[in-house]
């Protein structure tokens, strides 16, 4: 029987045995558990019809065919068994980190063991080859998101930095006392401690918005009412890494024009990236981040995509080779982007292994992975809202959201959850995600989430 993560939750939550840790007790009056035709079902409610509690057991998702597809490529899902009961591992924790696939693991193998060298200084073959590798996977991902040029793609170690560049770089230069950057109460850390630490260097006010918790969403109405002539920046998320709601990008740029025409927007696609089509040129954003391990990607890579001419109008973020036109003793003058912003040796092996994972979701196709993970999604989405004394953060059962939800249970600390369910090799998120103010706000301090991906299949998430 393999270990599902609906399954497991509720028999912890049922038998009172995920409340071990916090010394709380549990009844079960309003739960019972059945066992019948080979299929454990619980009924939070005594007065729910088998019915209406079964409706998953014929649920099928048209798009299945991807997840049985790309499945056998992540050789770790079906190797990998947990503690000594030896437990099949569920893997629910891909919007922290994707699993990668051998195609990618063998192209970065490849690389390390044929191709290895620096790029761009050596006029050496290993080094052309190098350098042919690591250029064409910027092309590769220019492409992926549609910019207008190879230049608009910025190496990285990840999103934060890619953020931290942002406003160090565009922030410091242009921002002045007086001045506001807008954000919201949903940004993950990466997106808050930048603005703040900036905000306090150059005098600029930092503005946020807030949720809506009942529509699982930013308050628009409010989130809009702060764009004004005063505004600079606007950063915010595409898709929630906690809420799993989808920003409506392109109405918010337009917002922001109209409102804001001297503020530039950045945008965190971490989670939506990986999951969507994402076409910067029809989002109309300035600036946008994403990483390479959320995206079936190595780790220690991620992008920074800007418009060419705002990239080549900001200084340096670092200084040393690589970012230089010329130097002296004097003074340096610099290159154009992207070298600008890669000063050093630059993650190579890193972002050929982000060019071939950009490269296996193609051949997957991305109206396929967004189809399959909208499916697989709401079948979490309700199920898990149906577990008793379970409250899953963000849009309501029915509304459009990513394949993530973060989630609360009277009575158990998300910690204790996770450790019980680890035993039964279930492996999801606890904590507050990098998004302590979002928990603030919601009156909580933590949260559990359980994210999905296109390995993911309905036996392993809902239900044996």
């Amino acid at each position: 029987m393999h270990p599902a993560f609906i399954f497991q939750t509720w028999t912890l939550l049922s038998s009172g045995a995920a409340l071990a840790f916090t010394g709380s007790s549990y009844s079960q009056k309003n739960a019972r558990v059945k066992i019948q035709s080979n299929r454990l079902m619980v009924l939070q409610d005594p007065q729910m019809t088998e019915e209406k509690a079964d409706w998953w057991v014929d649920y099928n998702f048209e798009h299945s065919g991807v997840a049985q597809q790309v499945r056998p490529d992540f050789e770790i899902l079906s190797t990998t068994k947990i503690g000594d009961s030896q437990k099949p591992l569920v893997y629910l924790d891909s919007a922290a980190t994707s699993q990668i696939p051998k195609q990618v693991i063998d192209e970065i193998s490849f690389h390390s063991s044929k191709r290895n060298a620096n790029v761009h200084r050596g006029a050496h073959t290993l080094s052309r080859n190098a350098t042919t590798a690591y250029e064409g996977a910027r092309d590769t991902i220019a492409a992926f998101v549609n910019a207008n040029s190879r230049n608009e793609i910025v190496f990285t170690s990840g999103a934060t930095e890619g953020l931290n560049l942002v406003a160090s770089s565009y922030g410091r230069s242009t921002l002045k006392p007086g001045d506001e950057i807008v954000i919201t109460e949903m940004e993950h850390h990466s997106n808050i401690v930048p603005w703040q630490i900036i905000a306090k260097e150059t005098g600029a006010k930092l503005r946020y918005a807030n949720i809506d918790f009942e529509k699982g969403e930013i308050d628009m109405d409010q989130f809009i009412s702060l764009f004004n002539e005063k505004t600079k920046i606007v950063a915010f998320q595409h898709v929630s890494n906690v809420l799993g709601c989808c920003n409506p990008v392109k109405d918010l740029v337009e917002q922001i024009r109209t409102k804001s025409p001297d503020a530039v927007t950045v945008l965190d696609a971490c989670q939506a990236v990986p999951h969507m089509k994402v076409d910067v040129q029809d989002l109309g954003v300035d600036f946008m981040v994403f990483s390479g391990h959320k995206m079936c990607g190595p780790s220690g890579i991620g992008v920074l995509w800007g418009k060419e001419d705002l990239l080549n109008s900001m200084p340096p973020y670092m200084g040393g080779g690589e970012m230089i036109d010329q130097v002296t003793m004097e003074e340096s003058t610099f290159a154009p982007a992207p070298a600008r912003f890669e000063a050093g040796t630059p993650p190579i092996t890193q972002a050929v292994g982000l060019g071939a994972a950009v490269k296996y979701l193609e051949s997957v196709g991305m109206d396929k992975v967004q189809a399959y993970e909208a499916e697989i999604g709401g079948y979490l989405h309700k199920r898990l809202s149906q577990v008793d004394r379970v409250h899953v953060l963000g849009p309501p059962v029915g509304t459009k959201r990513s394949a993530l939800c973060a989630f609360y249970v009277d009575g158990v600390h998300p910690s204790d959850l996770g450790t019980f369910l680890d035993m039964e090799g279930v492996a999801l998120r606890a904590g507050h995600h990098c998004c302590q103010p979002l928990h603030e706000a919601k009156g909580i301090s933590h949260s559990a989430r359980a994210s999905l991906y296109i390995y993911n299949t309905k036996e392993y998430v809902g239900w044996p």
